[in-house]
């Protein structure tokens, strides 16, 4: 097993080769909010946070960080922090309010105003085409369980190519496909809550083809295109040596790690998925699904501990072991694992590796002075960044690094009870305040930049959260 634990200092990890990239994350549903307004279209978690007893406290999208009319604060604290990049996601409903058909000029407008000032930020804007928001409309049609979904796709990405291919370049398809295939259709926990078998392998085929229909679009028709997908892979340990648990732990583990970035680089499924996706395939879909990409894109928080379940897999998530420590959403502390999980990705894929996710929940509170001291999500981050420059060391070509998140946000299931960000939000009146976090994040952007200037103390970010 990896190694335990984090160190509970708060100096700068140690940087990184210099024209490394360093960057933050966000996605549409879990900061936009005006979900109602300028013709934006219903998602599936619209309609999942309208249903009693799905989110955390009946919370919702419908305001979130108001980042839709706010982004422009926004993008200004990632110029504080330095970032050379920006991952966000397009929200499909509010360009293509049915998901197909007449685009909505007005969401569309958005994002040109959005990457504009990334731009004019000299901040390079990274597009995810989805990020769990699947139009209401198209969920209607059956959503991923209908194979035309992937035609559907295709078209939204010839449309988001199209619109911003002038100014962005760097195109993910798809932002955690296991995790919004396997709750949503598998064990019924995100949207649109479905638990069925069937439904969670077909789910599983449709969205790999529509991966390779958005490749190929994008790649026509965007010129200088860089893409790729965005995954999780996080060991699977069974939280006991039973051979339920065992067994549960490799299969569970298949689902998680193998189910997208094996069909999508080798062109195959492993053995025990093959079977069960084998009645969904036709001809030459493997053909289409493994289309060539520039990048992997990693999103990895923790390991997993995994137990035997009568669900439709058979697998469910476990306690991990009572000396591992854990963030306030309950995930394990494991530095080691991210190391391992970047070597081995380096070792399989041997493409360039981005780190697109990984940060720390955390209880975060305003002090009376008005500040957020997060001293735990420096130790986390120090630890996480330490770990990937180990397997750096090691010989693995990661190219970038980006935190989750730059805001605290709507965490799905969860709600507004996990605040990840690096920068506070108050729901109540949208006031954003830098956490101690934010600075120390900036201060390692920087020293990677200047290996041998010291850090100023007077930080910007500094003065914009004692302004508020």
């Amino acid at each position: 097993m990896a190694g335990k634990g984090l160190q509970g200092n708060t100096r700068a990890a140690e940087a990184p080769n210099p024209g490394f990239l360093w960057g933050v994350s966000t996605s549409a549903f879990q900061i936009e909010g005006a979900t109602q307004i300028d013709g934006r279209g219903d998602s599936i978690w619209d309609t999942y946070c309208r249903q009693q007893g799905r989110v955390k406290n009946g919370d919702t999208g419908e305001v979130a960080c108001d980042h839709y009319h706010r982004f422009a604060e926004d993008v200004a604290l990632m110029h504080q922090l330095g970032v050379g990049a920006y991952r966000f996601s397009i929200s499909w409903p509010r360009v293509l309010p049915k998901g197909r058909g007449s685009a909505n000029e007005l969401g569309l407008s958005f994002y040109d105003r959005l990457i504009d000032a990334l731009l004019s930020a000299g901040i390079e804007p990274w597009i995810c085409l989805y990020h769990w928001d699947l139009p209401q409309a198209l969920d209607d049609l059956g959503g991923w369980e209908n194979r035309d979904v992937a035609g559907w796709f295709a078209d939204y990405a010839a449309l988001i190519g199209r619109r911003y291919g002038d100014r962005v370049t760097r195109f993910a398809t798809f932002n955690e496909p296991c995790v919004f295939t396997l709750l949503g259709y598998g064990l019924g926990s995100n949207a649109p809550g479905i638990a069925d078998k069937a439904a969670l392998h077909r789910a599983i085929h449709h969205v790999n083809l529509s991966h390779g229909a958005a490749v190929d679009v994008l790649r026509s028709s965007v010129r200088g295109a860089l893409l790729g997908a965005i995954h999780n892979r996080q060991p699977c340990y069974a939280i006991s040596e039973s051979a339920d648990d065992v067994n549960a732990a490799l299969r569970f583990a298949e689902y998680w790690n193998d189910a997208f970035p094996y069909p999508q680089h080798f062109g195959y499924y492993t053995p025990a998925l093959a079977e069960a996706i084998e009645p969904y395939q036709e001809p030459d879909d493997m053909v289409q699904i493994a289309r060539p990409v520039d990048w992997f894109g990693l999103n990895h928080y923790s390991p997993h501990y995994i137990k035997a379940d009568s669900n439709v897999i058979g697998a469910t998530f476990g306690a991990p072991p009572g000396d591992v420590p854990r963030t306030s959403i309950g995930w394990p502390i494991v530095p080691g694992a991210f190391r391992d999980t970047l070597l081995d990705i380096d070792r399989r894929f041997r493409l360039p590796i981005y780190v697109l996710e990984n940060g720390t929940a955390s209880d975060d509170q305003v002090d009376e002075a008005g500040l957020v001291k997060d001293t735990g999500r420096i130790a986390y981050l120090q630890a996480y960044i330490g770990a990937m420059n180990e397997a750096v060391s090691a010989g693995a070509d990661v190219r970038g690094y980006f935190v989750w998140s730059l805001l605290d946000n709507f965490e799905w299931a969860s709600g507004y009870s996990q605040r990840f960000g690096i920068v506070y939000v108050d729901y109540l009146t949208q006031k954003r305040i830098p956490k101690a976090s934010a600075r120390w994040y900036s201060d390692q952007i920087a020293a990677s930049r200047r290996p041998s200037a010291p850090v100023s103390s007077g930080h910007p970010l500094n003065a914009i959260a004692a302004q508020g």
